[in-house]
């Protein structure tokens, strides 16, 4: 029996690839909703730097330019909506702006739109490894209230 709604978490990677590759797999629903999270430039530099609180100069307004990561997630969401149609599902596309994190973006829409399962890659990392470096699939599992579905990486990942 098919699903009435999936979310499938894209991010341009190659396991999120797979994921898709998989929902259309062994998944079926009437809406596939391809979502790419996205963080602005700013929060991601101050992020980086350690810097809080970076504003954009008052002499630059939003009219003026578009954000270099809204840009890349359009184009990273459209190679996204591009699988998921040739694996075979009824899909749409999303993109959303980050306000705190990726996963919570994530978990986020899910619950905005109801979904009946959330689709997500994995990096298959492991001991110190995962530690060191959080996995929003993860984050969504531990968070979300609602089925996930997670693809592993093919082979061993160093």
């Amino acid at each position: 029996m098919p699903c009435d709604q999936m979310l499938i978490a894209y991010d341009g990677s190659e396991n999120a690839r797979r994921a898709v590759e998989y929902a259309g797999r062994f998944l079926t629903a009437n809406r596939a909703v391809v979502l790419t999270a996205w963080e602005p430039m700013v929060r991601q530099a101050a992020r980086l730097t350690g810097i809080s609180g970076v504003m954009q100069p008052d002499w630059v307004t939003d009219d003026e330019i578009e954000d270099i990561a809204f840009t890349d997630a359009k184009t990273i969401n459209a190679e996204g909506l591009k699988l998921a149609e040739l694996a075979g599902l009824n899909a749409e596309a999303r993109t959303v702006e980050c306000t705190t994190t990726i996963w919570n973006a994530i978990v986020d829409v899910a619950d905005e739109l109801d979904v009946d399962i959330i689709v997500a890659g994995t990096r298959g990392a492991t001991g110190i490894k995962a530690l060191l470096h959080s996995s929003v699939a993860d984050a969504v599992l531990k968070h979300c209230h609602r089925p996930v579905f997670l693809v592993p990486p093919v082979g061993e990942q160093k």
